[in-house]
């Protein structure tokens, strides 16, 4: 089961904006793969889930008018929240282990396809409410496809659908890799 926690830190228009997380969240990096040591939430009374990733996708930016023309320097990232994540260890395994740690994979590869659009769009002068609508598209596609995720792998009960995930997963952040 996978908690989307929205964060957004702003920087508009050559003035600095300040923004403070809920949490201090471990950023996504192919390297760093998440351990149970790495979930630190409390597991809350009625939970039926074996466990929950808390990740999310936060976003900083400047923009620039030079000559009618909107330039932006942005950054966009993929976050884990341990405080927010919790297991039941008596529940769960490696495999689930592997379906948490595609939970945060999968809000990276949208973390990347918002830098894309981010990339690829034009912005007029209400840049900052452009930025937002396509933040807030990327949420809300990301909670869909999470959802899916969730239902093809019966939140990784289907052992043979959770490893076609995780390789059909790491294949895509492989591909985005390379660009």
């Amino acid at each position: 089961m996978v908690k989307i926690v929205p964060i957004v830190c702003v920087l508009l228009l050559g003035f600095l904006g300040l923004c403070q997380e809920i949490e201090e969240g471990i950023p996504w990096s192919m390297e760093n793969r998440l351990t149970w040591h790495d979930f630190k939430g409390k597991v809350p009374p009625a939970a039926v889930s074996a466990a929950t990733t808390a990740s999310g996708i936060s976003y900083s930016y400047t923009a620039n008018l030079i000559h009618h023309e909107v330039h932006l320097d942005f950054e966009v990232n993929a976050h884990f929240y341990p405080n927010e994540s919790w297991y039941k260890p008596e529940q769960c395994n490696d495999l689930t282990l592997s379906h948490e740690q595609l939970h945060f994979d999968i809000a990276e590869l949208f973390a990347r396809q918002m830098r894309n659009k981010l990339e690829s769009t034009s912005f007029s002068d209400n840049v900052k409410a452009e930025i937002r609508k396509i933040y807030r598209e990327t949420l809300e596609e990301l909670q869909k496809y999470q959802e899916f995720y969730d239902w093809e792998t019966d939140f990784s009960r289907n052992r043979g659908r959770q490893l076609e995930w995780n390789e059909k997963v790491a294949k895509a952040l492989n591909r985005e890799d390379e660009h």
